[in-house]
């Protein structure tokens, strides 16, 4: 179960160092007055530092190493 759990930050480690962010569409309306409307696309960026894929990609590394090395 250790082993599992670093292998899959090690995958997102790298998947949040090769890509820093992405973007998002809300719809919200601007008028609605009886058969009449009218929205507008606004769109939403969430990007994280590549210091952070990093850490999390050291972190599955670590995990992994010292899982592997304890028996039960």
């Amino acid at each position: 179960m250790i082993k599992i759990a670093g292998i899959v930050l090690i995958i997102i480690g790298i998947g949040m160092l090769a890509f820093t962010g992405f973007n998002y569409f809300t719809t919200e309306k601007v008028l609605d007055a009886g058969p009449l409307h009218i929205t507008k696309e606004k769109e939403h960026a969430v990007q994280w530092p590549p210091v952070a894929g990093g850490a999390l990609l050291a972190a599955g590394i670590i995990v992994l190493v010292v899982g592997g090395n304890k028996k039960v």
